[in-house]
């Protein structure tokens, strides 16, 4: 029963993340494929450079919500059983994986930041607010939304170990950083 469980959690927020909010909205605004605009990424960074503040919160909210609904569903749904953390867990990550890698855009997604901290937030939501002040902190002094995220990101798995969180927890938050590696300008191979 657990595998049925983890089957279904992972295709379910597979599935969810793959939405792509930003893309769904700038073209019912009117304002094309976002696609072809700055970065190319369907995020909420993206969607501000076409300079509707108005879309690019509702991406920000909505790719955010959708790995953390993703999350609460799955443990909502699994309620009772011994490894409902851990089945919420897999479910979250998809939700990451299917927004960084959406399945109806040939597999090129965003970043993920967003989804990050809504995945963050809705499973261990102090290390989601530690998170997002370092991201805010980051890109308030650098103006950066990549250096932000990589820093949010590398401190929210050493958070979770210093806090004591559960090993799988510790373990989704440092497989959750490794995402971030691409964004690192220097090559380190």
């Amino acid at each position: 029963m657990l595998v049925f469980f983890i089957v279904l959690a992972a295709i379910g927020g597979y599935l969810l993340g793959s939405i792509p909010f930003g893309l769904v909205l700038t073209q019912w605004a009117g304002l094309g494929d976002i696609r072809a605009i700055g970065s190319g990424n369907i995020g909420a960074t993206n969607v501000l450079r076409t300079g509707r503040k108005d879309l690019a919160l509702a991406t920000l909210l909505l790719d955010a919500g959708k790995a953390g609904l993703a999350l609460i569903l799955a443990r909502l749904l699994t309620t009772g059983h011994p490894q409902q953390i851990e089945i919420g867990l897999v479910a979250g990550g998809a939700a990451f994986v299917g927004h960084c890698y959406p399945v109806w855009l040939n597999f090129k997604g965003g970043k993920g930041v967003a989804t990050f901290f809504g995945v963050l937030f809705a499973g261990a939501w102090p290390l989601g607010l530690l998170a997002g002040a370092t991201w805010l902190a980051v890109a308030t002094m650098f103006g950066y939304s990549s250096l932000a995220a990589l820093c949010a990101a590398a401190i929210a798995p050493i958070a979770a170990l210093v806090a004591a969180y559960s090993w799988p927890e510790v373990i989704f938050a440092l497989l959750l950083a490794a995402r971030y590696r691409r964004l690192w300008p220097i090559s380190w191979g």
